[in-house]
């Protein structure tokens, strides 16, 4: 069965010529939007966002992903960009389970095999994306390499705040309780507030202001804080991966040298740990080593497409091994 088609704000996205979206709908009836850009032979990249994050974000990173010979798949996770938003108040960032967020991988695989979106797969993924990839690339996903900016492995808490922190996310499973916004956040988007002088995204003006324009533009597409349930899901899902192995697929990890967002420690010590995986620290970028100067996107889209590049040369090498036994 054919997908409905979905809005795609081409215009606000910037990626390359071709791009498409539809409504999925995940097991439990959740209804989400993935929007792809056709981009070459070399295979598709699987791109997971971060938190408060719509598929618009990564039109330029899928330009620059086309012209590495990648086409690209991206969501918009349940709860944000135009995909169900999950409480009566929109602007709360909410989650039931962590857990739930592989319904959404799931029906985002399923679409691909339905389109037939040219192979092998690679995954990228950015912050809360980071924490999702690394759950689904932990039970199996199907991928040929990964690379990560900015993953959410772990979240920045002072110690002396933890006792604070884990008491406040208790009650946010208290029995009839309203669902409340998390300690300093509400139902504002941040890039509608803040300022560039002293944002924690990107070193980048122009990448600033254009961020800023698309919510300006489609309201709509913009999320607020998160609420107590999805601090106190983040906490336990970062706090259970820490537990795994790293999965034996090809790693190629971004940390910006001025990286206040999530907790630079935790992608150290997971990337210490990764077999054959690699972390690269982009110096004078933050969060968003996207979203930086041109200068840094394109050392790091080159370095993506390579080590992607190893990868799919391998796939067409077995391929050719395969048909010709």
């Amino acid at each position: 069965m054919t997908a409905p088609a979905a809005p795609l704000f081409a215009d606000l996205a910037e990626g390359p010529p071709g791009g498409q979206a539809v409504w999925l709908t995940a097991e439990d009836g959740v209804r989400l939007r993935m929007a792809w850009w056709p981009g070459g032979s070399k295979g598709t990249v699987l791109l997971f966002p971060g938190r408060t994050e719509p598929v618009e974000k990564y039109g330029r990173a899928a330009a620059d992903l086309a012209r590495r010979g990648y086409a690209t798949a991206v969501i918009d996770w349940r709860g944000q960009g135009l995909s169900d938003r999950l409480l009566p108040q929109k602007m709360m960032g909410h989650v039931a389970r962590f857990a739930d967020y592989q319904r959404d991988v799931r029906a985002m695989l399923a679409a691909l095999d339905r389109l037939g979106l040219p192979g092998p797969r690679f995954l990228l993924a950015h912050s809360m994306g980071g924490g999702i990839g690394l759950r689904s690339l932990i039970e199996g996903l199907d991928v040929r390499a990964a690379a990560m900016t900015g993953p959410m492995w772990g979240i920045p808490t002072k110690p002396a705040l933890r006792p604070v922190v884990w008491a406040l996310m208790a009650g946010a499973m208290t029995i009839g309780q309203r669902p409340r916004f998390a300690p300093g956040s509400g139902a504002v988007n941040y890039l509608a507030i803040a300022p560039f002088e002293g944002n924690v995204l990107t070193n980048d003006r122009e990448m600033y202001v254009w961020m800023q324009a698309m919510l300006r533009a489609r309201p709509e597409l913009g999320l607020g804080g998160p609420t107590l349930n999805w601090a106190r899901e983040a906490f336990l899902e970062c706090r259970a991966l820490r537990a795994h192995p790293s999965p034996a697929v090809p790693m190629l990890t971004f940390l910006g040298s001025d990286e206040t967002v999530v907790d630079p420690l935790a992608i150290r010590q997971r990337m210490a740990r990764w077999p054959g995986g690699r972390l690269e620290v982009v110096s004078a970028a933050q969060h968003e080593v996207m979203m930086e100067n041109a200068t840094i996107r394109a050392r790091v889209f080159d370095l993506i497409a390579a080590h992607f590049d190893t990868r799919q040369q391998d796939h067409a090498a077995a391929a050719v091994t395969t048909r010709s036994g």
